[in-house]
């Protein structure tokens, strides 16, 4: 399947030295989005990158910039937000059928996607960036007020469970 945003960079395009590319989403690539992450809109995307091979595969940095429309998790009103994100990729080549089915993790390894064949995907790297840069509870002036009106209880007017114990304790007379 080809992503919404697919801009394919071949590995021997990427020289000894920086490989400089800027990427930006059309009008559909950026409604094809908006659908895939569940967004009002997708007004803008854009990525600038400097790409170089290093020993364990191909080292990708850069900035992405952005305006998405977001659903406001308590009224669905439009929310508004700008992206503006540094990222640091490591593409590495997906692993073969002998590697273990469990992988573990390392703090550096977050930023790591897997590419098969002889390209890399900077459209859909820019696309799950944008992703992890959105809020993922956006909120709409007066959802406060929604949720209150709704009956959700603040996080600093909620009693700790201790004192719902308490107060249990106390009425039973124990």
């Amino acid at each position: 399947m080809t992503p919404e945003f697919s801009r394919p960079l071949r590995l021997d395009q990427i020289g000894a030295g920086d490989h400089k590319q800027s990427i930006e989403a059309d009008k559909a690539e950026r409604a094809a989005l908006a659908r895939r992450f569940e967004l009002i809109s997708v007004d803008r995307i854009h990525a600038d990158y400097a790409v170089r091979r290093d020993a364990a595969g191909v080292l990708a940095t850069g900035r992405l910039t952005g305006a998405v429309v977001q659903a406001c998790v308590a009224t669905g009103a439009p929310v508004p937000a700008t992206i503006d994100e540094p990222f640091t990729l490591r593409f590495l080549p997906e692993p073969g059928d002998d590697a273990p089915e469990e992988v573990e993790l390392g703090e550096a390894d977050c930023d790591t996607m897997f590419y098969t064949g002889s390209a890399i995907d900077l459209g859909e790297a820019a696309a799950e960036t944008l992703a992890l840069a959105l809020d993922p509870f956006p909120r709409a002036r007066g959802a406060d007020a929604a949720l209150r009106d709704a009956g959700v209880v603040g996080e600093e007017e909620a009693q700790p469970l201790s004192g719902l114990a308490a107060a249990l304790k106390e009425k039973l007379g124990k």
